[in-house]
């Protein structure tokens, strides 16, 4: 493992160090002491390596990350993993606003719990919240699924599309066209997966699924899978 002190490397030098990992072979494991809230740190990966920060982070931490596994010893600000395509991002404290925004794919794991508006328009990520989250979360989310291991707040799902969200606590309020779906057995298959990559000590069946009423804009059930 290699060892990156921002105490002495600037910001720019570390995150053009780990972006230079794609295509490379070697030094596949690393890790960042004394990110001081740094913001914008181990953004635009792309590669298969895994980065351990020991400390918290401010905002847009692992933005666009591709391949790369970060994990964040602490908590991180506002917009981590935002517009992620793949790979995983695990926050062990809590996270703030918008986490995991626009994200494409890849997995988002808050072991603490979300602000507000916790995966507005995702579009394919899968985000597993261990705590609670804030306010309009998951608005206008189009694709993946949200995991609330806690409650979460008003207006969930509030111009929702095709995103499932999975809640198991409670849920202060719905937003507009999010309604309770039934929980059918691949639902349950999907969230017995996504809990297990999360290390979330959970049932499936405790959990209630929210989604779109589809009333809100144009939808052809022919053309599902484009949604």
């Amino acid at each position: 493992m290699q060892t990156i002190d921002l105490a002495t490397t600037t910001l720019r030098d570390l995150n053009a160090t780990l972006q230079a990992t794609k295509g490379q072979t070697n030094a596949t494991a690393w890790e960042i002491v004394n990110p001081k809230g740094s913001h914008a740190l181990a953004v635009g990966l792309d590669a298969p390596i895994e980065v351990t920060v020991k400390g918290s982070t401010g905002y847009y931490t692992a933005g666009m990350n591709k391949q790369a596994t970060v994990t964040v010893k602490g908590s991180a600000g506002p917009g981590v993993a935002e517009n992620m395509m793949s790979g995983t991002v695990i926050i062990e404290g809590d996270a703030s606003q918008y986490a995991g925004a626009t994200g494409n794919g890849g997995l988002l794991v808050i072991k603490g719990n979300a602000s507000s508006r916790c995966g507005i328009s995702m579009k394919g990520i899968n985000i597993v919240v261990h705590g609670n989250i804030g306010h309009m979360s998951a608005f206008m989310a189009q694709s993946g699924n949200l995991v609330v291991l806690g409650d979460a707040g008003d207006a969930l799902g509030d111009s929702l599309y095709e995103a499932r969200l999975f809640v198991r606590g409670s849920v202060k309020s719905l937003g507009a066209d999010c309604i309770e779906k039934e929980m059918r057995p691949e639902h349950i298959a999907i969230l017995q997966d996504l809990l297990a990559q999360a290390g979330a000590d959970a049932k499936p069946e405790e959990f209630k699924r929210y989604g779109s009423a589809r009333k809100l804009y144009n939808f052809n059930i022919d053309n599902a899978s484009a949604y």
